[in-house]
């Protein structure tokens, strides 16, 4: 807590044009809410009980659904009090923690996501070198290596916004604590705070996109000399849930983030927000699984088994 500061709790201002529909919206981003949780969750425990995805692809989309599910669970149960009981206020401390997990799991989706696209072209261009390129030990390497890079640079900023002055207004205009409205609420001299969330948006952003185009570059070159029209089909079917799941992050995340002010466009961004921590966590299980035969073999799997145990169990009961 910075010096000068006298705000001891800030008020989340939510959707003030719409918060006398409150019920309904509560009751629309609860059933969401739900939605993305048990998708998510399903993602997880299919590929951490099926034996038939036990690759780096699931591995990767393993990670990726557990961090949508904390993701999402950092920012809507606040919104969900805001439109049930209008409870806007959230202490200093709460704010700045809920900052902290939703900037780094967002940055730290945008490394998984390149790491996901090295994996796919990988696969696709050198499928005989595959298992050995993306080895058990390569995998956890580079989900350890995006999560201690991520870790060190949103702690970073995130201390130095914390350590501003906060004299009042105390309205955050936004349904959550984000960096870009907590900026904007400082009564110091914030240029060198916005200039280093501002570089650091563009380092994740960036270096993920780059890393990812030129990923996907080596895939399409690799498959338009494929020699089977079906083979070119079956590649292109493998990547283009990726690339859905590519386009809504980065055009929310974009149009949030990638700015020279925080203070331009605060009122928009909500309904950006929205779509990063509503839409695309509602999505990706979805998308990742409606033209997916594996997953689908190992959904209808785990059923199986689910009835099986409750036939075992349905006879010993009637025993007893």
């Amino acid at each position: 807590m910075g010096n000068g500061t006298t705000v001891q709790e800030f008020t989340l201002e939510g959707f003030p044009a719409v918060q006398r529909l409150g019920r309904l919206l509560f009751s629309v981003h609860l059933l969401a809410y739900l939605a993305s949780i048990t998708g998510n969750v399903l993602i997880v425990s299919v590929v951490c009980t099926s034996a038939h995805l036990k690759t780096p692809m699931y591995f990767f989309l393993g990670i990726f659904s557990f961090f949508e599910c904390c993701f999402t669970s950092a920012v809507i149960p606040k919104l969900l009090a805001i439109f049930l009981l209008g409870k806007q206020t959230i202490s200093f401390v709460a704010c700045f923690v809920q900052a902290f997990v939703f900037v780094f799991i967002g940055a730290f989706g945008f490394l998984l996501i390149a790491v996901m696209s090295v994996d796919r072209c990988v696969a696709i261009c050198k499928p005989l070198h595959y298992p050995t390129i993306m080895n058990p030990r390569t995998c956890t390497l580079l989900i350890t290596a995006c999560l201690a890079v991520t870790f060190a640079f949103i702690t970073w900023v995130v201390v130095k916004v914390s350590r501003l002055s906060f004299c009042g207004p105390h309205v955050i205009p936004h349904f959550f604590c984000d960096l870009g409205p907590l900026i904007h609420l400082s009564c110091s001299d914030t240029r060198s705070v916005e200039t280093l969330t501002l570089g650091l948006a563009l380092i994740i952003l960036l270096s993920s996109l780059i890393v990812t185009i030129i990923a996907y570059s080596s895939i399409v070159f690799t498959i338009v000399r494929l020699p089977s029209a079906r083979e070119r089909q079956k590649a292109f079917s493998t990547c283009s849930s990726h690339l859905i799941v590519l386009s809504l992050m980065y055009g929310s995340c974009v149009f949030i983030y990638v700015k020279p002010k925080q203070t331009s466009r605060l009122e928009s961004n909500r309904e950006a927000a929205l779509v990063n921590t509503v839409l695309t966590p509602l999505l990706n299980p979805v998308i990742y699984t409606l033209r997916n035969k594996q997953v689908h073999q190992a959904l209808r799997e785990a059923v199986c088994r689910i009835k099986m145990s409750r036939e075992q169990s349905t006879p010993q009961t009637a025993d007893s």
